[in-house]
């Protein structure tokens, strides 16, 4: 609720006029003291010209300093100093203004009444701006519906920071006080706020339901993550966990400062990823860079991560005409100074690639287009081969016949032993770019084409998630889908996984594979029952949970290394190079030449039955060309 305009700001000049009143109050009440003290009587020839002293150097002294302009709602320790500033030079003129009166001689006398004028004109006007303060938040509370009665999580500046601001800000959070795990802090104050101490989370949850707090905010999400089983007892009890992500970027950006209700990969994401800026910026500096699937979910987030780093040109190419216009807009709004372009082109087209190779001569390809639907490449595995492995080839090859520097390819955990086409066709997508890299760096095809790969597991929100399906059901009432109650799966946030990308594809010098530190593996069915509980509904009770069987093709866990490579440590903690397998280019060449060509007549079975004599670790799970491989192992 607004706060009513009457409420929302004191006039100015009210709270001059009064700063001024109050002022000339100080002095009375300085010269009353002083004869009290004293036991003397006051002399009108000595209070009167006092007086009128008084109120023309507080009016000029509160003038000076614009004390009544100060906002109300931020008044701090900065204001207050200025009424202190204003009480002293308002002694120091009236000090010297006492000898424009010839009545009035400088004596002891009136030097002590002047000493103390200072000290009590500065303490009516804190104590006058302290009421002022309390009136206004009184005012705002009595205003304003305030449902969520709130505790911050910390006691970091941040965490300060966002209690003050959201207090100071017409908000519907009541701010309780701080929860810390600080023994040494429980029961102090901080900013007039109260810290509480507690040692285990049932007992903040017993101080929350006698205290009616239904809200615990969090500033970052290393905090959030360290405390998980808080979030859990949270959810558990009906408390809601709220964050202000923007706050860990800074902290005193108070226009930055937006709560929101956490998110499941606020929970799943860990912390950010540090890359090496200065490479990365050094070597895309004056380059231009061409990326395939520029509207995909992988693709935009490269797009907008590359342009942190202002590369010459940008070329987004894209075969979706309403994402590709999409992402064009936002890198127009939010980099208005990046040079790009947007083009509308499909990779498995050979001669149209090699027009825009041609007319845009990129320095470097970041190949992120891609099929991934597993359901749906099984039922058409032809477009996954035109896609996923022509659309490949395509493209490398261009690169190595353009000189380009170097080609980072975009590939997925389920290449590894693939048990559905999808998986398959990049498996065998990898073969190629391997096989070629090798081939230019033996000298056996001529060119200078560095190949990058990098392999990561499912990414939080991405086309075709979990996440988002689940989101959708939760809001349709339920049920909430799951293939298997033990399926599990690698998770990491579309950030993180191009941060990644960027970083492993200007570390390879040259036909290497990157494989991602993809942390710890969610089951499904733990993912489903903690998005119910964010939605602030009970898993089985308020929304069904179904188990409907595994899709075609799909696995219970996925994988990261075929058995013959193993992971190197690389300079950064989260990537590994594996040790590829060596393959002769030409024969690799030839039998993807020949499946392509399969693929183009549209005959479902060879496609797939060719694909399996490509790539041997392809065994289907709980999909019709299961019986292929049945064939294989009777031949």
């Amino acid at each position: 609720m607004k706060l009513p305009k009457r409420i929302s700001a004191f006039s100015p000049y009210i709270i001059w006029f009064v700063d001024v009143m109050l002022s000339v109050i100080g002095t009375a009440f300085a010269v009353i003291v002083m004869h009290a003290l004293l036991a003397l009587t006051i002399q009108s020839y000595i209070i009167y010209p006092l007086l009128i002293l008084s109120l023309l150097t507080s009016t000029l002294c509160t003038w000076l300093f614009h004390t009544y302009k100060g906002v109300i709602s931020h008044a701090g320790m900065a204001e207050m100093t200025r009424l202190v500033y204003v009480a002293v030079l308002k002694g120091i003129i009236m000090t010297v203004g006492s000898f424009l009166f010839k009545d009035l001689l400088l004596t002891n006398f009136l030097v002590s009444i002047l000493v103390l004028d200072v000290i009590m004109t500065a303490w009516v006007l804190i104590i006058w701006r302290i009421v002022l303060i309390r009136c206004y938040h009184h005012l705002i509370r009595l205003s304003s519906k305030q449902d969520l009665h709130a505790m911050v999580y910390g006691t970091s500046e941040a965490a300060i920071c966002l209690a003050i601001y959201l207090i100071n800000k017409n908000s519907n959070y009541d701010i309780n006080g701080f929860f810390t795990r600080r023994k040494e802090l429980n029961k102090m104050r901080i900013q007039g706020i109260n810290t509480y101490c507690f040692e285990n989370n049932e007992e903040f949850v017993d101080y929350a339901q006698k205290n009616g707090i239904n809200c615990l905010l969090f500033v970052t999400n290393k905090e959030l993550h360290s405390d998980e089983d808080l979030v859990s007892t949270c959810l558990e009890h009906g408390i809601s966990i709220r964050i202000a992500p923007l706050m860990e970027a800074s902290a005193n950006n108070v226009a930055a400062m937006q709560v929101r209700n956490i998110q499941i990969e606020d929970l799943l994401g860990r912390d950010e990823i540090q890359i090496s800026m200065e490479k990365i910026g050094k070597e895309i500096a004056d380059k231009t860079i061409m990326i395939t699937g520029a509207a995909g979910s992988i693709g935009s987030e490269i797009c907008r991560q590359l342009c942190k780093f202002n590369p010459k040109n940008l070329i987004l190419v894209d075969m979706g005409e309403t994402p590709t216009y999409e992402i064009d807009l936002e890198i127009r709004k939010k980099y208005p100074e990046q040079n790009f372009t947007a083009v509308i082109s499909d990779v498995r087209d050979y001669n149209r690639m090699d027009y825009q190779v041609q007319l845009y001569k990129p320095d470097i390809i970041m190949h992120a287009a891609a099929y991934k639907h597993v359901p749906l490449m099984e039922q058409f595995p032809c477009e996954a081969v035109r896609a996923n492995i022509l659309g490949s080839k395509n493209m490398a090859e261009l690169a190595v016949k353009y000189g380009i520097e170097r080609f980072v390819m975009v590939s997925t955990d389920k290449s590894i032993n693939p048990s559905n086409v999808m998986g398959a066709s990049k498996h065998i997508a990898e073969m190629y770019v391997q096989s070629l890299g090798q081939a230019v760096t033996e000298g056996k095809v001529p060119g200078k084409t560095k190949f990058v790969t990098t392999r990561f597991g499912n990414v939080l929100g991405s086309n075709g998630s979990v996440i988002p399906l689940f989101r959708r059901q939760i809001m349709s009432g339920g049920p909430l889908t799951i293939t298997h109650p033990d399926i599990i799966r690698y998770f990491m946030t579309i950030p993180e996984a191009c941060r990644l990308v960027l970083e492993a594809g200007f570390m390879g010098q040259g036909n290497d594979i990157f494989l991602f530190d993809m942390g710890e593996p969610v089951k499904i069915v733990d993912l489903a029952r903690r998005m119910i509980e964010l939605a602030g509904l009970r898993p089985d009770k308020d929304i069904e949970i179904q188990y409907i069987g595994l899709r075609p093709g799909e696995k219970l866990y996925e994988e990261l290394l075929y058995n013959k490579e193993s992971a190197i440590p690389t300079t950064h903690p989260k990537i590994f190079r594996a040790q590829t397998v060596d393959r002769d280019y030409q024969q690799v060449k030839a039998k993807i030449e020949e499946l392509i060509a399969m693929a183009v007549t549209g005959d479902k079975l060879e496609t797939v039955r060719l694909m399996k004599k490509i790539a041997p670790a392809y065994k289907s799970l709980n999909s019709k060309y299961a019986e292929l491989d049945k064939e294989s192992i009777n031949n």
